[in-house]
């Protein structure tokens, strides 16, 4: 697939030498390698501390918390000695609940989150989110699984994707390596489509460094 075959796409495994290569066999790029091992770094510093459904993320490549509240026109939210999570979990689809999102920087970029329901997912907020730059998204629904979207400069590229979980005979060599590098690790896919590079879960598994309230808008029929 792009130039990629089973024994060189073996290369990028944690057991690169697990086989041998054929005589005139292609090895990994500078660049691939690079890839391989932030892909290794990055599975390990997120430690799989994923085990519920219902979360939703943009991740925002090149700008920072900052600059996603001033693009997202949000509030920066109060609260009291209970967690956020605590006291909007319960009431996932209320307007308060749906408007309600956390934001935290991290290398390369910034990640907005919301641990109870898909607002942080939807098209107006990640389209005013990638201006200028790219954001992926993603919804792990509970009834369909992860769906992912990507918004480059407020314009939807993909939608319904499966971030970390299959591939297509279209796809270039560099999606190649990046689904078999991340596979069934799709928090872990959505930081690195966007470049984004978290030392640790805390940016989706909380406390983020903002809660935020989002204005009310409608955010599903316009991207930015």
């Amino acid at each position: 697939m792009a130039a990629w075959s089973p024994g060189r796409l073996s290369l990028a495994s944690r057991t690169p030498g697990l086989f041998a290569a054929p005589p005139g066999m292609q090895g990994l790029s500078r660049s691939e390698s690079a890839a391989v091992a932030e892909a290794h770094r990055l599975i390990e510093a997120l430690s799989n501390r994923f085990h519920h459904d219902g979360f939703s993320l943009s991740c925002v490549g090149g700008i920072d918390a900052a600059e996603a509240v001033r693009r997202l026109e949000a509030t920066v939210v109060e609260h009291g000695p209970e967690s956020m999570v605590e006291r909007m979990w319960g009431d996932s689809l209320s307007d308060e609940s749906l408007l309600t999102v956390g934001v935290t920087d991290v290398p390369g970029g910034c990640v907005v989150s919301q641990p109870w329901a898909y607002g942080a997912s939807m098209p107006g907020v990640a389209g005013r989110l990638s201006i200028g730059t790219v954001c992926y998204a993603m919804y792990a629904n509970p009834k369909s699984g992860n769906q992912g979207s990507i918004i480059r400069d407020g314009i939807i590229e993909g939608w319904d994707l499966h971030p970390g979980g299959g591939w297509s005979a279209d796809d270039s060599a560099d999606e190649i390596l990046r689904t078999y590098l991340y596979r069934h690790k799709a928090v872990a896919y959505c930081c690195a489509y966007a470049g984004l590079k978290p030392t640790e879960a805390r940016p989706f598994t909380g406390p983020p460094d903002l809660w935020v309230q989002l204005p009310v808008r409608d955010y599903w029929t316009h991207s930015r």
